[in-house]
This record gives C-alpha cells, structure tokens and sequence, in this order.
C-alpha cells in the first residue's frame, strides 16, 4: 500500500493532537495508493485502545463510495508504544480484505507500518515511515 507523505504528516499531526490517548480512522483509495485520510473519534478516549462509532463508520463507508473510494486500511496510534499490533489488536482485525496501519509516537519517533492481519496472525508487514 502506498501513502503519500502528506498523508502520513496528517496521520502524525491529529495523533499527536489526540494523545495521549490513540487516534483512530480509515485510509481511502483507489488500488494500492492511499488519496484520503478519514479520521473518526475514538470513542474509548483511551490511550490502550480504540473504538468507532457505528454511525461514523457507516459515514466513512457512505462517504467514500460517494467518492468512488475503497477502504484500504484501518488505522490507530500508539501513543507510547511500538508500530506492531497488540494482542488485542490482532483478535480485533477481523477484515481480510484491508490492511491494519499502526502509527507510534513512542519516543517522540513516528513510525508507521501497515499489516495483513488473517486470523489473528500477522501475515504482512510493509514499512511507511
């Protein structure tokens, strides 16, 4: 999956401005490539764990077929933890057909990889920053 710099500086920016807590959203596009950033609550405002809203997953799903867009990846932060998927962030992917992005701020050092995540194993790993 490709994510174009200005996406990634977007992903940096809100999860910053919603730490401590994890920030939360969807990736849109076409193909592999990234085009939009689609941030949403996480109504946990928890800094281990994250939830959508179903209205606001409906309004992301809504909007990106009015856009001619596809859900590429589900994504979250960890504010002070490393960019791989916690145990429970593996039990909860549970679409084979989208990719999992994880940003770290651990460190005050972004790191962004995205994962093919089937049956709670990680079967793909691709680095972004």
């Amino acid at each position: 999956m490709k994510i174009p710099q200005d996406i990634i500086d977007e992903l940096i920016a809100q999860a910053r401005k919603d730490a401590p807590d994890e920030s939360c959203g969807y990736l849109l596009g076409t193909g592999n490539e990234v085009t939009e950033n689609y941030w949403m609550e996480n109504i946990d405002h928890s800094p281990e764990h994250f939830s959508f809203a179903p209205k606001d997953q409906f309004a992301a799903l809504r909007y990106a077929r009015g856009k001619g867009l596809k859900i590429l990846a589900n994504w979250h932060s960890h504010p002070a933890t490393p960019s791989r998927p916690s145990q429970e962030d593996l039990r909860l992917a549970n679409d084979p057909t989208i990719r999992y992005a994880i940003l770290s701020l651990q460190n005050d050092e972004p790191r962004l990889n995205s994962f093919k995540i089937l049956n709670g194993e990680i079967i793909d790993k691709e680095e972004h920053l």
